[in-house]
């Protein structure tokens, strides 16, 4: 049964005559007449009595009314629905965020995103880019936003580099490297490194520069991507972290931590990058988050 003609049974329900209902659907009485017979053709049962005076519904018409009401109403409501989706209005964005990107991108982001869609659900997961590949290749994230060096680029994904972040070691502002004249990558080992997961690139670069075969392992003391919990074990033991400026801004302001600046270790990046699934049409605030993302990004004196 087409829309338009429950619109037409529903009229004839209320105005209860048949010259009135064609005028409220903007029908001739003759096409009005044809319209409400064949629905009763189609379903095979007379809905409506014909009387002098009024017309009413039989108990088949007001059984088929009711419900004809709840069908109008909701397709009303996802016409409403597709329109404020399509304004960014109403809907949700799921997205995964590295933790580099987290502390340099994130707080601008959402804040523009709430000041934007309030009416927009946002479900953020700040993760490792290694782990967030499976929530957009299963479609449960619509992007990630991170370093992308592991990103297969002939694979399921697209790939929208969107900067680069500087990155290095830190450590507490006393730290007794720092009495040193000069300091080379070795002399970081024996107080143990703490990292996130480390891209395979990064990881194969580090094996090459402390003179470490591709078979063994970086001497990463602490592995995990909390970035609040690597500051704090920065600021509380000689353990040396790596990190970017952004993230421990507010220390360094302090004099609490400082960069160490390996003589032999050259200036490293991440690729910074927005991931999503090849193909897949992106939601209006959801395409936003993106362009904001490359925007913020690019803006970021960390970022080159």
């Amino acid at each position: 049964m087409e829309l338009k003609r429950l619109n037409h049974l529903v009229a004839l329900a209320e105005e209860r005559n048949f010259g009135k209902a064609a005028q409220r659907v903007h029908l001739t009485q003759p096409a009005f007449s044809r319209s409400i017979q064949a629905a009763e053709g189609e379903w095979g049962m007379k809905l409506f009595d014909r009387g002098t005076a009024q017309v009413s519904c039989t108990p088949a018409g007001a059984f088929a009314i009711e419900r004809a009401r709840h069908v109008l109403q909701e397709s009303r409501r996802l016409d409403r629905d597709v329109h404020l989706f399509g304004d960014g209005k109403v809907g949700e964005i799921s997205f995964g965020a590295g933790p580099l990107a987290t502390a340099a991108l994130l707080p601008a982001l959402m804040t523009g995103l709430r000041q934007r869609f309030p009416g927009v659900i946002v479900r953020v997961q700040v993760n490792n880019p290694h782990y967030l590949l499976d929530y957009v290749r299963n479609e449960e994230h619509d992007f990630f936003v991170g370093d992308t060096r592991d990103v297969l680029r002939d694979g399921p994904f697209a790939v929208r580099l969107i900067g680069r972040q500087a990155g290095g070691f830190y450590a507490r502002g006393k730290h007794p490297l720092f009495k040193r004249a000069t300091v080379k990558l070795a002399d970081l080992v024996p107080y143990g490194i703490a990292s996130g997961r480390l891209p395979i690139e990064i990881n194969a670069f580090l094996l090459k520069l402390m003179g470490l075969g591709t078979e063994e392992k970086l001497p990463v003391a602490v592995e995990c991507d909390d970035v609040h919990l690597l500051k704090c074990i920065a600021l509380s033991t000689d353990t040396i972290i790596v990190s970017t400026d952004a993230i421990v801004a507010e220390e360094m302001a302090a004099k609490k931590i400082r960069p160490v600046l390996p003589a032999d270790f050259p200036q490293a990046y991440s690729e910074l990058g927005v991931v999503t699934l090849a193909g897949r049409t992106q939601s209006p605030v959801a395409q936003y988050a993106i362009d904001a993302l490359a925007q913020l990004a690019q803006a970021t004196p960390q970022a080159a």
